[in-house]
C-alpha cells in the first residue's frame, strides 16, 4: 500500500483535522485518508491510453488503422 508525507500544512489546518477526526472517533491519519479517497474515487481515475485519447481528441484525434495480430503467442525456449 503506498504512503504519502505532507509536510508544510497551517496550525489551523492541522487543529482542525485533529478536532475532525476526535468528532468522528478516528485517528488524523484515518480522517486525511478517508478524505482523500473520498475526493478521488479509484473508479474515476483514467487509465493513460483514456487520457491519451482525450488529449488527442482536442487536435482532431488520429487513426493509426493498425490491425491485431491474433496469431496465438509461442512459448519462448531457450537452448
Amino acid at each position: 500500500m503506498a504512503a504519502i508525507t505532507v509536510r508544510n500544512i497551517s496550525e489551523e489546518a492541522h487543529k482542525a483535522l485533529k478536532q475532525r477526526a476526535k468528532l468522528r472517533g478516528t485517528s488524523a491519519e484515518a480522517e486525511v485518508r478517508a478524505l482523500v479517497e473520498a475526493l478521488i474515487p479509484a473508479k474515476q481515475m483514467k487509465g493513460l491510453g483514456t487520457e491519451l485519447r482525450e488529449i488527442a481528441k482536442e487536435y482532431g484525434g488520429w487513426d493509426l488503422n493498425i490491425k491485431r495480430d491474433k496469431t496465438p503467442a509461442r512459448y519462448a525456449t531457450f537452448k
